[in-house]
């Protein structure tokens, strides 16, 4: 039996990504984003606030990072989810954490974190309903330490957070447990005969 529950922002997992831009002097600019989602094959969508300093400084650099956060670096992430760029602007320099520019736009990359999409602003959708920033990807940037064969990323070696909405907890990615466009084929076989 199920139990209707109201409105909720039911759905999980939500990655944790952590988006950083520089201010009008170059200072790094972060915050936690829990709704934030690929929406193309270079192209990722934040749908944050316009009056988070980030946001604002997005808008003027025209550019961006967003990193995966991982349950090594949790406490940070969180951080700078809890602080606000308006009202603490030196609250990246508080982490103790690094950054760097990126080589493809003018945008922070925050070496602490394994991966990092380095973005250029695409477009920003502003609607009575919604409000997302649309990034263009132009390089994905990762540790060593998380990378395979074939340049490829390997999801357990990165231990990404992800947010649990239901309950405001994080949890870590577990094993993989199936293989996309094969776990489906058995049925696929029989739905066709």
């Amino acid at each position: 039996m199920r139990k209707n529950l109201g409105v909720q922002p039911a759905l999980f997992p939500m990655p944790v990504a952590i988006v950083a831009a520089y201010d009008e002097n170059d200072v790094v600019c972060a915050l936690n984003a829990a709704w934030a989602q690929i929406c193309g094959m270079d192209k990722i969508a934040l749908f944050i606030s316009e009056g988070h300093k980030t946001t604002e400084n997005i808008m003027k650099t025209k550019a961006f990072t967003v990193s995966i956060a991982d349950v090594e670096n949790m406490e940070v992430a969180d951080f700078l989810g809890i602080a606000t760029g308006n009202q603490m602007p030196d609250k990246f320099e508080k982490t103790s954490y690094h950054a760097v520019t990126s080589e493809f736009v003018n945008a922070p990359i925050i070496t602490e974190f394994p991966v990092t999409l380095e973005c250029e602003l695409a477009e920003v959708i502003n609607t009575d309903t919604v409000h997302a920033v649309v990034g263009k990807i132009v390089n994905v940037s990762a540790d060593e330490k998380v990378v395979g064969d074939r340049d490829k990323i390997i999801p357990e070696k990165v231990n990404a957070l992800v947010f649990d909405q239901f309950r405001s907890g994080y949890y870590a990615i577990g094993e993989k447990v199936g293989q996309a466009w094969n776990a489906g084929k058995a049925l696929m076989k029989k739905a066709s005969e």
